[in-house]
C-alpha cells in the first residue's frame, strides 16, 4: 500500500535568534552608561517579550504581513485570503495556507 496515512504537518521553520540578541544587549549593559542605560533596559525587555512569543503568533504576523503586502484587506481566513497566501509564497500547499490563515484569524495584530 502506498501514500499518507496521515495528513502532511505544516512544514513551516520558526526562527529565533532573540538568544542572540539578548546575549548581545546584556554585553551591552554591562559596559554601558548610566546614560545608555534605559535605552539598553527597554530593548532587553522589548527582545525578552519578542523571545515569549508563541510560534502560532508569529505565524499569524508572517501571514498579515504576506497579505499585506500583497493588498489584500479582506477577511483573514477567506478563500480568497487563501489564495493571495499562495500566490505570494508558491511552495506553500492548500492545507498549509488554510491552516495558516486559520492560526492568523484566531491571533489578530
Amino acid at each position: 500500500m502506498f501514500g499518507r496515512l496521515a495528513p502532511p504537518e505544516l512544514n513551516v521553520l520558526v526562527l529565533r535568534d532573540t538568544d542572540v540578541v539578548a546575549h548581545g544587549i546584556g554585553r551591552a549593559l554591562a559596559e554601558a552608561t548610566p546614560e545608555e542605560r534605559p535605552g539598553l533596559e527597554r530593548a532587553a525587555a522589548l527582545v525578552e517579550q519578542a523571545a515569549a512569543a508563541p510560534d502560532a503568533a508569529l505565524f499569524a504576523r508572517w501571514v498579515h504581513e504576506r497579505l499585506a503586502s500583497a493588498g489584500y484587506e479582506g477577511p483573514v481566513d477567506s478563500v480568497r485570503a487563501v489564495k493571495v497566501l499562495r500566490e505570494g509564497a508558491p511552495g506553500l500547499s492548500l492545507r498549509q495556507a488554510v491552516q495558516l490563515t486559520k492560526t492568523a484569524a484566531a491571533h489578530r495584530p
